[in-house]
This record gives structure tokens, sequence and C-alpha cells, in this order.
């Protein structure tokens, strides 16, 4: 970044960036959410650094919740260091209180690097450019860097740069109950929201040498926060003074410029915090901040970014995908990778993925069964690191999941939360956020406990990595087929139920027997019983320490295969197609007669989300959702025959079920809506087709935009443990690349609608059994294998 931003920003790339031209107040919480910036431990949302009316800023922490003042505990909106105002001729720039002649900006998504270009006109007619570029670093994850360039076009005379840290920061609580229909205006509706207060500032430090710290508190789990910012300014300022506030700390600089001239500030802000993997008891944090922001500013931004632009170098390397002949949607495919690629950290097992990410306060930052089914398979497949850091979140929080099936059903055992945050209890809300309608996925989406072991299996079966398995992942496999053995009921004859639950179809509580939760529950306690086994032949000594740890008898495996063996199933009718859950098929059957602008189906007149219990549709279809996962357990046939029931039955209020209908639809050769459903997978936060991207990104459908091309139309599936390749290329496209990791080896893909060649890298010698279009194929290290497409 040492050229003029200015200059820079006209040079980016249009395949890797997403745009915003002209200033749209209605939009700008989604380009909020859009641009957001982050490295997987910290992110701030792409607000205005100089604030408007009806912006919602946002800068998060991984890990840092917070409890006080809350119906729930919340992702803690952290002080904003982005926090900064220019004052020109006594007019504070921004669109509130200027007219906006231009407006720019641009995520650089290869170098995480947001662009922003303003410019203001005052009621004088003075016009001044406002120049800015801000990201988090990819190479030190405790480093952000924000440079600001103000440039007088018609005028000269003094500028004034403010910035510093903002410590009076606030969640959003709870929303009154208004009359159907009332609406606000962009600048009206997040200022009916109550807040909460989790912050409370410790104290501020401002050096000889230009470092402002700030210190804060969370007033309910006591985390220690500590942020300091590092300035310099070109050219020398002529006056500079520092504001001290209950909450903030700021820097103002006078600088005197000529008609043309710009004027430079670099800041470099550094966060440490007394939850950090690395954290010392004890230690001063401030002092630390401050340190790491010195040494950032002495290094440069230029080098930080640098370092960082190298690492994402290797990210892209390791995880880019491609749609040949379709430049939108392969910067939709992109615009997802980005977000998953900061939203996840290698370094910090006890940190995981909120449903909006590091994006915005939607769902209050917490942790769902996204993770482990619908997330885990691209980090596993690009980042194996990132996953089993995700995975190790599980194995950190493991004592919030025996809580949790004491609390909430007095049983055995450890019940993974169904919304979950840094200890790992039960942290789902009962109501909505007016508290007009209840919750029951608190006590009823029981599957999220079998999803953690669905994502175990997966993960050991990609990387084949046995240490997790015996250190980490057989602990949670065996507490939890305790709690299953507890949970189930045993009728008279013998047979094993789990009622009163709700499956991934919110629509739907208080059922009996769901297809997708008996499936995956008697799946996983015959795993953990074939894990036991695999242990007490492997490594008998870690097995009797972790039987005696837990209290378990030698009995457990069999127990547990013998529950498993009697749990019902979903039954099938005279079609084939299995009913979700005892009872589905004796629901009202309501068509869906109408189709929004994106072809989604609308509710049905007089419906709405909390009043579809005795109906058949659904806002997500389990039986599909169930197929996706277990591929090999399934026919073809039957496969067809659910997709060709629950599809029309599907209203997709989820923003995961475009992805499953266009995965299973192309499974099954039902291709007729499957670029339809891709494109509405991709475009679900670009094109806000869920109206509610202000909110944060819908980071799962992120995921599985991935995982439809690579899966998809890629072809990409593991059956037993053999990968098989069998792409289906529409007639739009030319060709699909992407690439992916498996068993130590990285696998670079080029299907299109001739063959699919397969491009192999890792250790020499290496090699590999796979199927690739229908033939048994060696992909060997070092090599590539070209392979003629199937006839269709």
């Amino acid at each position: 970044m040492s050229t003029s931003l200015a200059q820079q920003f006209g040079e980016l790339g249009a395949e890797w960036t997403i745009r915003q031209s002209g200033f749209d107040r209605d939009a700008a919480n989604v380009y909020e959410t859009q641009f957001t910036v982050g490295n997987g431990r910290l992110a701030a949302r792409g607000s205005h650094e100089e604030r408007h009316r009806g912006d919602v800023p946002g800068s998060f922490l991984a890990g840092v919740y917070d409890g006080h003042d809350a119906i729930v505990i919340d992702l803690v909106n952290a002080p904003d260091w982005l926090d900064t105002a220019v004052v020109v001729a006594g007019t504070r720039l921004s669109v509130d209180s200027c007219t906006v002649v231009s407006h720019e900006r641009a995520l650089d998504m290869s170098t995480g690097i947001l662009w922003r270009s303003t410019v203001f006109e005052d009621a004088e007619g003075r016009r001044t450019r406002f120049d800015t570029a801000r990201t988090a670093s990819m190479r030190d994850r405790d480093l952000a860097v924000l440079r600001v360039e103000v440039t007088p076009l018609n005028h000269g005379g003094e500028v004034q740069l403010i910035t510093g840290i903002d410590g009076d920061r606030t969640n959003m609580e709870a929303l009154p109950v208004y009359p159907k229909g009332r609406t606000f205006t962009t600048e009206e509706k997040w200022a009916k929201w109550a807040r909460s207060i989790h912050l409370e500032t410790q104290g501020t430090v401002v050096t000889g040498d230009d470092v402002l710290e700030l210190t804060t508190r969370t007033r309910g789990t006591g985390d220690v926060l500590a942020f300091a910012a590092a300035l310099s300014v070109t050219p020398a300022a002529s006056r500079v003074e520092t504001v001290r506030a209950a909450d903030d700390v700021r820097r103002l600089v006078t600088v005197p410029v000529a008609e043309g001239e710009t004027v430079r500030l670099d800041k470099v802000v550094a966060v440490r915090t007394s939850r950090d993997v690395d954290a010392v008891p004890g230690e001063d944090l401030a002092a630390r901040a401050i340190a790491a922001a010195r040494a950032g500013r002495e290094a440069g931004i230029d080098a930080i970014v640098a370092d960082s632009t190298a690492e994402w170098a290797q990210l892209w390397a390791a995880s880019d995908a491609e749609i040949v002949g379709d430049d939108e949607l392969t910067t939709a495919v992109r615009f997802s990778i980005y977000h998953l690629l900061i939203t996840a950290n290698p370094d910090d097992p006890t940190v995981n993925i909120g449903a909006k990410s590091m994006s915005g306060e939607g769902y209050r930052g917490h942790v769902f069964w996204d993770t482990e089914c619908v997330m885990l398979p691209f980090y596993l497949q690009t980042n194996p690191a990132m996953a089993r850091a995700l995975l190790g979140y599980r194995y950190h929080t493991l004592p919030g999941a025996r809580r949790n099936a004491v609390d909430l059903y007095g049983k055995e055992g450890a019940r993974f939360a169904w919304e979950a945050a840094a200890t790992g209890d039960e942290e789902c809300p009962t109501t909505t956020a007016d508290g007009s309608e209840r919750f029951w996925t608190r006590e009823e989406e029981v599957h999220v406990t079998a999803d953690v072991a669905y994502g175990i299996f997966r993960y050991v079966e990609a990387t084949q990595d046995i240490d997790f398995l015996y250190d980490f992942g057989a602990e949670i496999l065996f507490d939890t087929s305790r709690f299953w053995v507890s949970f189930v009921e045993t009728d008279d004859d013998g047979s094993v139920h789990l009622r009163q639950v709700m499956g991934p179809d919110e629509f739907h509580s208080h059922v009996d027997d769901n297809a997708f939760t008996n499936f995956l529950v008697q799946w996983h306690l015959r795993y953990a019983a074939d894990v036991h086994d695999q242990l007490a032949a492997d490594a008998p000594d870690t097995l009797a320490a972790l039987a005696a740890a837990l209290g378990m008898d030698a009995g457990a495996p069999a127990q547990w295969r013998d529950v498993a063996d009697r749990i019902v199933q979903g039954v099938a009718n005279e079609h084939g197609v299995i009913e979700q859950f005892a009872g589905y098929f004796e629901r009202e059957d309501v068509p869906v007669a109408e189709w929004d602008e994106n072809d989604m189906p609308k509710y049905p007149e007089g419906y709405h989300h909390h009043n579809l219990e005795g109906t058949q549709l659904l806002k997500q279809p389990d039986v599909l959702e169930l197929m996706l996962m277990f591929p090999e357990e399934f026919s073809h046939d039957v496969k067809l025959a659910n997709f060709d029931y629950y599809e029309p039955r599907t209203l997709h209020k989820s923003s995961l079920s475009p992805s499953v209908h266009a995965k299973i639809g192309i499974s099954v050769g039902d291709r007729t809506r499957a670029l339809q459903y891709f494109t509405r997978s991709a475009l679900v936060d670009l094109a806000n087709n869920q109206g509610n991207t202000a909110d944060g990104m819908h980071i799962a459908s992120a995921a599985g935009t991935w995982t439809t091309l690579t899966g998809g139309f890629g072809g990409l599936t593991v059956d037993h443990g053999v990968l098989d390749f069998a792409p289906w290329i529409p007639p739009e496209w030319e060709a699909v690349r992407y690439t992916f990791s498996w068993r130590g080896l990285t696998l670079r893909v080029h299907a299109d609608h001739d063959a699919t060649t397969i491009e192999v890298s890792g250790p020499a010698g290496a090699e590999l059994t796979a199927t690739v279009n229908g033939r048994q194929t060696v992909l060997r290290a070092g090599e590539s294998a070209v392979v003629p497409a199937a006839n269709d």
C-alpha cells in the first residue's frame, strides 16, 4: 500500500473484488456485512470510519462472550478501533453532513483488504477526497491496520483527523412488539432495540510516542481486553491533542495542507485478551498490546500488509474454486471462501464459528450444528488445521455439555448445546427477539450431539489423525453415547425411541422418532463402539485411563450396540419415501402456490414460520440432509423418491436448504433446478435474498455453496473412505476448478464437458486409488490423471 490509496484502488481486478458504487443508505448495513475484514481471531464490519445515522458498526473477538444485562449470552461488540473522523473548515465529513459527490468501495478478497474512496462536498462547495484501506493481519492475528488519506481537491487549509479507540459499545438485546405492519426507516430501526452493556472500561494510556491504549473488561465473564493503537501522520502535524472520555481515548491531529496535497494517517492496532490461548496469568495486557502496536508501526503498515498478503496467497492456493465461463458465480464462490477463511482460527481450539460468523450480531454469535454438518467439509478439505481447531472447541466445551445433560434432562453423559458460546452451556433463547413466539429448539434439537460425532468421524476419515481421535475424540464419543443411552425411551416390545425432539426442520417441534435424529443417534452409538474396539486393540492403556476417568465399564460398547440395534428408523411408504417423523404423512399437505422474485416458495396465505406444525411444509428437508451426509447408505432410487417428494414441500426458509437441494438433485439426475438452487445459495448475501444479510453473513450457506460446487457440480463424494469423482458441468459453463486436501495430498481438479483432470501434489511416492468418471484411477503425487467424461 505504499502508493496512494486512490491509485491502488483503481488497480484492483474485478474477478477478486466485491464493489460498491455510490452511497445507498438502505443498503448500507448489507455492505457492512459483506465488507467485513478479519483473520479468525478478530473481525470488523465494513462500516464507514466516520460513522453515519443508521449504521451498525461491529468489532468482534472470537470467544469473547458476556451475559451481563442480557437474556442470553452475546458475542461482545468489542471496542471500535476504526473510529476516525475528518474535520475540514469546521465540517465533520460524513454522508449526513455533506453531499456525496462520489463513493466507491471494494473488498479485495485475494488479500483481505477493504478499500474506500469518497469525495465529499460541504455547504460551501469545498470538495475533499477521503480514502481508506483496512485489513486484519493473517500473519500476526493480534494486529489490524487502517490507513487514511485526506486530499482537499479545490481548497487548502487545516485538516483535522480524530482517531482512537472507542470502548462505549453495546449489543442489541431485545426488540419491542409493534403493531403488525409497522415499519421504520434505516435511520430509525436499530435505535428501537434495547441494548446490553457488556464492557466496563478499566483505564486508558497515552504514551509520549503517539500510542493510545484502552483496557476494558466484560462485566459478567470477566475477560480483560487491551486495545492499543500506534499512530503516525504525514506531513507533520501543527497541533496534537489528546481527548479522554469515560470509555474512549482519541488523538486530535491538525495538519495544514495545500490544495491537492494529501494527509496520511497510519494506525496499527494490537489486541490482547486474558482469554488468549497464549495469555500468561497476571501479565500486563496493556503493556503487551502497546509493545505490539509500537513494533507494528516500526515495521510499517506496508510490511504488515505484505506479510499478510503472503499468508493469503497460501490460503487461496489451498482453497480457490472457479467456474470457467461464469465470472459472476466465480466471484460469488470466492466471496463465500473469503468469509469462511476470515472466520476460523487454526491456532485456537477454544473457539468456534457463530451462525453469522463475526460479521454481525445475528444469533448473538452462538455456535450451532452448522459447524460439523455444513462448514467442516470446507475446512477439513482445504485447511485441516482449522478443522482440528474447530473440533478442539467441542472438547474444550465438553464440561458444559455434561452440565447440559444434567440441567436440561437430569441425564448422564454429555449433551452438546443447540446454541453454544464460550463454555458449551446451553445458550439458546426461549423466545423470539420481541418475545412473541416460543422456541423449542433449546430442549429438542438434540441431534446436535450426534452431529459433533459425525464431524469427528469425517475429520479422521479425511486426515487419518488418529492422535486427535484417541486424545480428544474418543472421550467426546464415549460420554455422548452415555447420554443417548440415558435419553432414549424403551417400549415394552423392546423398541427404542427418541421422543419430543426436533430435526433441522424447525417448523415441526415435539415430534417422535425424527428420521434424521434417529439415524444419526444409531450411527453415533455404533461408531463410538467401533472406536472403543479400536482403542482396545491399538492403545489399551489410553482406553483404560479414559474408562477410569469416565467411570465407564467394559460392557459399555455392547450396551451402545444393543440400543443402536433397537432404535426405530424412519418408515418408508410404498414409494420408498422415508417419513420425516412419526405421523408426518398424516399432516395436512398444503400446496405451495406462489413464488418470490428469486423463484423461491412463499408461505401459503395465512401461514408463517410459527403455525406450520400441522402441515407437511418444511423449513428445510431433514431426510435429504441425512442422505447428503451419508450418501453411501441410500440407493439412487431411494434418494430420487425422497427428492421428488420433499422438494415441492420445502419452503427454503433456512439458507442451508438450497445447497442441499442442488447437491441431491445433481446426484439423482434431476438437474432442472440445480443451477437455480446453487445460484440462490451463492448469492444469498451478495443479493441479500433472505432479506437479513444486515444481521451478518449466512456463513454455513457460504460453506454449502463451496460443497455444492465441489461435491455437486465437481462430483466429489466419499464412499466408505474412497474418493469418487463424477462431475456434471451445466451446459452454461465451460468447466469447474477446485483444490482440496485428502490424507496428506493436495488435489487440483479441472472438470469440463470432455474430461476430468486431477493434478496431485504431496510426499514423494504417495498415492491413492479413486473412482473418476466411473473408472478406478490411481492418483500419484507429482502426476496428473486425465479421465474422459462418462456418458450421461
